[in-house]
Formats: structure tokens, sequence, C-alpha cells
């Protein structure tokens, strides 16, 4: 990966959704062992790269400013710049995912529906960026990603909940399982896989003709084809624990069932496509329970 890209970078706009994704993405930095790199874009002036602590204990007068010293103090060990553009915030957010291994964004927190109030900026950097843009809504704690633990354990030494991966295997693309796997390698977490899929129709028959014997047939063929998939990524990641499932029925669906047991929701965007979320994926990023990871692959 070239150097430029060692960085997380979160986008800060001084509102409390903002602020719970700077924290969730100081805390992906610690895990990858990069820096971390505050992007406040559109109403104020630029200005270069600053350290995240005044010199001499300048007063902190801006968001970004504010935003950083915070960070530095429930984090002190990590590498904080802050930058501020007068770009607007879409196509410098898009810019500056393109120089990250990861862009996190916030939302504005539990809709009606229990997910996720995703405001246009988010929609469309996660949309268009080349690299994956991580959707954190506000409310998110240290404590959420983690597994419950009784009174005798610290919460920050509890393991991580799962990470999800949705997987189209039509399309499994390298950089998507890649992402998936490595994201639970740094959080020593498990994979869970999830594979949905509905049976094609048979060709003559307007009610779809499926026997339950076809039925088995195929989802034991779609088994096959995971676990071959799923293969190679097991040997070079053998110290993650791997759980594959094919499920019947829509993708959304099972997804979001898997996404109330996990701290990571990662799913696929084609940039063959044109920018632009599917339907499927739209959903998902609205009504999903914890963090959701869009990742860009070809």
């Amino acid at each position: 990966m070239n150097k430029d890209t060692r960085t997380v970078t979160v986008g800060i706009d001084g509102s409390r959704a903002s602020l719970d994704a700077a924290d969730w993405a100081a805390r992906e930095a610690e895990r990858r062992g990069v820096a971390l790199r505050l992007l406040h874009a559109g109403d104020e002036p630029a200005a270069p790269a600053t350290p995240a602590r005044p010199p001499g204990g300048a007063p902190v007068r801006t968001t970004l400013d504010r935003a950083a010293v915070q960070l530095s103090y429930g984090h002190p060990a990590l590498d904080i710049i802050a930058r501020r553009t007068d770009t607007p915030a879409v196509p410098a957010l898009v810019a500056a995912a393109a120089e990250s291994e990861t862009l996190v964004l916030g939302s504005r927190g539990f809709s009606g529906l229990a997910g996720f109030l995703v405001g246009s900026v988010a929609l469309a950097v996660a949309a268009r960026a080349e690299r994956p843009v991580v959707l954190v809504r506000a409310g998110e704690l240290p404590e959420d990603e983690r597994m419950p633990v009784d009174g005798t354990t610290p919460p920050a030494r509890a393991p991580y909940l799962p990470v999800v991966l949705g997987l189209d295997l039509a399309h499994p693309a390298d950089d998507l399982i890649g992402h998936a796997f490595d994201t639970a390698t740094v959080r020593s977490a498990p994979l869970h896989v999830v594979h949905a899929w509905t049976p094609a129709p048979r060709r003559g028959y307007l009610d779809g003709g499926r026997t339950p014997g076809d039925t088995a047939e195929q989802e034991d063929a779609k088994c096959r084809s995971l676990a071959v998939t799923l293969g190679p990524w097991r040997h070079k990641y053998p110290e993650t624990e791997v759980t594959e499932r094919v499920a019947h029925g829509h993708a959304g669906h099972h997804l979001l069932q898997a996404s109330a047991r996990a701290g990571l929701l990662i799913i696929g965007r084609r940039a063959s496509a044109g920018p632009g979320l599917g339907r499927a994926a739209r959903s998902l990023v609205h009504h999903s329970t914890c963090p959701v990871a869009v990742v860009p692959h070809p």
C-alpha cells in the first residue's frame, strides 16, 4: 500500500455524530497502527495541517481544534493531524478517501426504524469514494463493538463482536474479501460471511418450476462455491475464525439480522456500476444497527 494512504481520515463538522465517528476512527487508527487525520471541509478558510496539541497551551478556537485536543486526551499515543479546507464537503471527502486506508463519516443516529439517518453528504461520498467508507451512527460507544462482559472484565478487554461480510458470489472481489479479513484480523474478531440467494426460475416454467430437490442442489452448489472462494483467504489469515452461511432469501434481510449481533457490517459497491449505491446497499446503510463499511471494488 502506498505510504500516503497509511491514515484513517474522519470528516469533522462539529456535530455530535461527527465527534462520535471521530472517536471510532481513532480506535480504528490505533488498531491498524496508522495516523488519524481530521478533516473539516466547507465553510472555514483553508489552512495548512496543524498538530493536534496547540503549542504552549494556546487557546482552542475552532471546531477542528477542539476535536483534535479532545481526541488527543482520549488517545494520547495516536498521531493526530488536523486539516481544514474550503473545498465543498463532498469533493473534499472523496479526495481525502483516495489518500486514506479508510474514510469515516458520522450519521445522525437512530430513526424510527432503528437505523441511521444518513445525510446526503455521507451517501454521496460512500457512493463515489475510491476506498472504504465507514458510516458510524451518533451515540456509538467503544463497548458497542465488543462482547457484553460481566462485572469482573473491563469493557476495553472484552472480545470484539464479529465482523459480518455480505458477499455476492457473482462478484467475489478480492478488494472486498481482503478488507473483511484484514478488518477481522486487526480486531482478533471472528468473521461471518453471508451469501444470500434466491433460486432462478427454470426455463420454460412460468411458476419457477422448482422442486425441493432442485433448491437443495442449488444450495449445495452455493455452499461449495463459497468454500472455494474463501479457501485462499482462510489460508492467508489462518488466525481468523471464519463462519460461512448460505441463506435463502434477500441479502438485505439476512444481513440486517446479522448486523444486530455484529461490531461492523461490510458490504461491497461495484465501481463499474457508476457512482451511486444500489437499493439494497442504501437500505443496509440506513437500517443497520452497527457501523457499515462500504468497500468499492472493480
